[in-house]
């Protein structure tokens, strides 16, 4: 057992408090997540939407998971804090390896999605609810203390009126809390009614992803959330802006602003 890792481990799980999130801003590579931790915050997250572009691959698991893996070992390497990993649903590794090979990057948790990362086709929930449970077990038996953040897709991938999906999500947060997740990621929610049912009635801890049209960062610690997400917001926003500049110099024009540095 690597006895650093397990107490990264445990700072990660203890830093899901409902009232008040851990807030993680996204990153894709060594780069931005030494700025994450420069900028004080305590965690480190991925985001496989982000990572994969970065490596040349569209999301969905479409990134060998070699080259996935190996991405977020760069990461661990170039900062201190902890780093939890966007796994989507672990690459089609069963779940002893997944625990290995992700222990062997230095991560200190992962998230786990519920549905099919290729198709869009939501996991059966008893199935799913297995699936994590095996990995917690494979954890439990290797020592890593592996933080769970078990991804809910219903408002995605799942079916019905916004009330289904809503009670969809509290059950399957339930059952994935009882399966040996640490926290539960209905993402897409973003209505404040939703939110607080969730935080209310699912139990444990829940991931909220911050976007546009999502209540504010206060309004989310009051609505209970334990961890806030940015997923790959940022790197999106980073490249938007990046091919703006691109755009100025091919019109022969200075890519630099007024209040932003001269690239040297």
């Amino acid at each position: 057992m690597d006895t650093a890792a397990a107490e990264k481990a445990r700072a990660l799980r203890a830093l899901h408090v409902p009232g008040n999130p851990l807030v993680v801003p996204n990153v894709w590579d060594a780069a931005s997540a030494r700025t994450v931790e420069a900028a004080g915050f305590p965690v480190v997250a991925t985001a496989s939407a982000a990572v994969a572009p970065v490596l040349g691959y569209d999301d969905g698991e479409s990134t060998p998971v070699e080259e996935m893996l190996a991405a977020i070992a760069r990461i661990t390497r170039a900062v201190d804090v902890p780093v939890t990993a966007d796994l989507e649903r672990g690459y089609g590794m069963e779940p002893a390896e997944l625990v290995e090979r992700l222990a062997a990057t230095g991560a200190a948790g992962c998230n786990l999605e519920d549905s099919d990362p290729r198709t869009g086709k939501m996991i059966d929930a008893e199935e799913q609810a297995a699936f994590l449970a095996a990995v917690r077990a494979a954890a439990s038996d290797a020592g890593t203390g592996l933080v769970i953040n078990a991804r809910v897709d219903t408002y995605i991938h799942g079916e019905g009126t916004p009330a289904e999906k809503l009670a969809e999500a509290i059950l399957r947060g339930r059952r994935y809390l009882r399966a040996g997740a640490d926290c539960v990621y209905p993402i897409i929610v973003s209505e404040a009614g939703a939110i607080r049912s969730l935080a209310e009635e699912i139990g444990g801890p829940i991931n909220v992803a911050f976007h546009p049209g999502t209540p504010s960062l206060g309004e989310l610690a009051g609505l209970g959330v334990a961890r806030v997400s940015f997923g790959p917001g940022l790197h999106r926003a980073a490249q938007s802006y990046t091919a703006q500049m691109v755009a100025a110099i091919k019109a022969g024009q200075s890519p630099y602003g007024p209040d932003l540095p001269a690239g040297r």
